[in-house]
């Protein structure tokens, strides 16, 4: 079951510090942890935990004392500009955030059961197809080593030029 916080007067990172503690626990374990912690972070989740355990038994028809917190996101969202009056008729500004925050609630899984994760646009029977290679198939076309390449390779004999006694090549002519 959902539940969600829109656009609450509280700094994403101040929500995401106490999120981690609540994520992935049972609904009455993340409500104790709640209770006990002094922020107003957690006055909000805690409110946020009931509005969705409400919304499990009433809507649903579920039991939401065997229920965990699945997901608990918190996102940025718009910003207040502040600012504070500086010398000279300037001002400094300053952003106070809000947050978007939306809780989860589901039940744990069982550990023999896997979720059956299934890529978007394909159905099952394409998710099974797998490609078979027969031996005649693999048989017949010759293998090459991965690292070869058809490449020829020539090679060019160039005849030593012979140095005679005046032949001053190794030397330049402006230091003569």
């Amino acid at each position: 079951m959902k539940a969600s916080l829109r656009s609450v007067r509280i700094a994403p990172q101040k929500v995401n510090l106490i999120a981690k503690m609540v994520r992935g626990k049972p609904v009455p374990e993340a409500i104790a942890a709640l209770e006990r912690t002094n922020k107003k972070a957690a006055r909000l989740l805690e409110g946020l935990v009931r509005s969705a355990m409400a919304n499990a038994g009433h809507n649903d028809k579920q039991k939401p004392e065997e229920m965990i917190v699945k997901s608990l996101i918190v996102n940025k969202a718009q910003a207040y500009y502040r600012g504070v009056p500086m010398a000279r008729g300037r001002q400094r500004i300053f952003r106070k955030f809000l947050s978007h925050v939306t809780l989860q609630l589901g039940y744990p899984e069982q550990e023999g059961e896997k979720p059956a994760t299934k890529k978007r646009g394909q159905s099952a029977s394409q998710n099974t197809k797998k490609t078979v290679q027969t031996e005649a198939s693999t048989a017949s076309k010759p293998k090459k080593p991965s690292g070869m390449k058809n490449t020829k390779t020539t090679t060019k004999t160039v005849p030593k030029a012979s140095s005679a006694k005046g032949d001053s090549s190794s030397s330049s002519p402006a230091l003569k």
